[in-house]
């Protein structure tokens, strides 16, 4: 018994649940076991359904030109081209292609963080314009260098925060 644990490979954390391709029953590891936050986790569904929209967008547009000015008979008149369809967006719904959607999130950190901080440096310099437009008093000091250290902070990934140019994927060590 202790012969067959030794012969297995280990799972990652998030490991997926699909089978391996031998057909064992093991659980594929995760390409990228990295926990994710909830709100992260749906930013990476919407790249990858934007991903298979993109794969699919033949036989969408097929879909919705026959569904363009019906109702009630889109299920009937529709019928094959809603089958070409789902048959297209399931084909590509792999969990291989949510694999390379997470891939292509972690890609785009860098630049999210880039247009974030633009976003509240732009933000910051638009207030300290009306303050001075309307006469209104400056604000504390203080306040406002808590505001340029908190842009500073990296993205929180797999619970950890992410120093600046660490590259690494999921040590989690600072």
């Amino acid at each position: 018994m202790a012969a067959m644990a030794a012969q297995q490979p280990p799972i990652a954390p998030g490991g997926s649940s699909s089978a391996t391709r031998d057909g064992g029953g093991l659980p594929m590891p995760s390409r990228n076991p990295l926990p994710l936050s909830a709100s992260q986790e749906a930013q990476v569904r919407e790249v990858f359904n934007a991903r298979v929209r993109e794969m699919c967008s033949d036989e969408i547009k097929a879909f919705a030109d026959c569904a363009r000015n019906r109702t009630i008979t889109i299920p009937f008149a529709c019928r094959e081209a809603s089958r070409r369809m789902n048959r297209c967006m399931l084909a590509h719904a792999t969990p291989e292609e949510h694999d390379r959607a997470r891939e292509q999130w972690f890609a785009q950190r860098q630049q999210r963080a880039r247009e974030r901080e633009l976003k509240e440096r732009r933000k910051l310099d638009q207030e300290a314009f009306h303050r001075e437009w309307w006469g209104l008093p400056a604000r504390d000091p203080e306040e406002v260098k808590r505001e340029l250290e908190k842009l500073g902070r990296a993205e929180r990934v797999g619970g950890f925060a992410r120093r600046r140019g660490d590259e690494g994927e999921g040590d989690g060590k600072r």
